[in-house]
């Protein structure tokens, strides 16, 4: 199959801790990304979450991980849950306070988004069309990343309700849920592209393509209700999210 994967071709096993990327333009980005954040934390927290930011983008985009995506979908899914359930709201929370204060939209815009860009881009056809060239495969990191960024700053927002940001956490979580029910159980191999990378891994396409419904189902469930959970702390404390933020 002729692809213009962004991260390179499948690697296999004997090659892939080799296989990091050190695209100029992409290592710009990152630097430009800290930067940014850093220079505008006004806080300890805050710089925390800059330099946990930093390591997320480094783990998904420079490190062996987004070669591996090349090869496995299961690969592909953890890299896209790295992206929008760590690195969305670490770098919200890096974010100055006012900007969570902001006039913000309906909860249920970022989290309609979020959603339909999660499945259109977990199905076959958009994903081998995200695979076919360097552009396709932005597009879709970045407007997943920048729906979870919209969502996790709905969640976060101190203008938010604690029953409004826990809906958005649980209805997440259950989106997210069934969507890896669906990978986890579905009878045959649906992505074309990792028909024949996977063996290399001693995985068939149809295992690979369950453990990515088992990682999307639960792992990636448990920043939404760790999340939820601190919600429900601070309602019974009496405190928001961001009560020790500089004011």
């Amino acid at each position: 199959m002729d692809l213009d994967i962004y991260c390179g071709p499948a690697p296999t096993p004997d090659i892939l801790w080799s296989a990091w990327n050190f695209d100029p333009p992409l290592l710009a980005g990152v630097a430009a990304i800290f930067l940014l954040l850093v220079i505008s934390a006004k806080s300890r927290r805050q710089r925390l979450a800059a330099w946990t930011s930093l390591v997320l983008m480094l783990l998904a985009f420079v490190s062996p991980l987004c070669a591996l995506a090349s090869a496995l979908f299961s690969a592909r899914v953890a890299h896209h849950v790295v992206l929008v359930t760590l690195l969305a709201p670490a770098i919200i929370l890096a974010m100055p306070a006012e900007t969570l204060r902001r006039p913000q939209l309906p909860a249920q815009l970022s989290f309609i988004t979020h959603t339909v860009l999660m499945w259109v881009w977990h199905a076959p056809g958009p994903y081998l069309f995200a695979l076919g060239s360097p552009a396709a495969y932005w597009l879709m990191e970045l407007s997943l990343i920048g729906s979870a960024l919209w969502l996790w700053m709905d969640i976060l927002s101190p203008r938010r309700s604690a029953g409004a940001a826990i809906g958005l956490l649980l209805g997440t979580t259950i989106q997210m849920g069934m969507l890896g029910a669906l990978l986890t159980f579905s009878r045959e191999p649906l992505f074309a592209s990792h028909m024949d990378s996977t063996h290399a891994f001693g995985l068939s396409p149809l295992a690979d393509q369950q453990l990515a419904g088992l990682l999307m189902w639960v792992p990636a469930a448990l920043p939404y209700l760790a999340a939820a959970l601190l919600r429900l702390r601070s309602v019974f404390s009496g405190r928001s999210f961001d009560s020790k933020a500089p004011r």
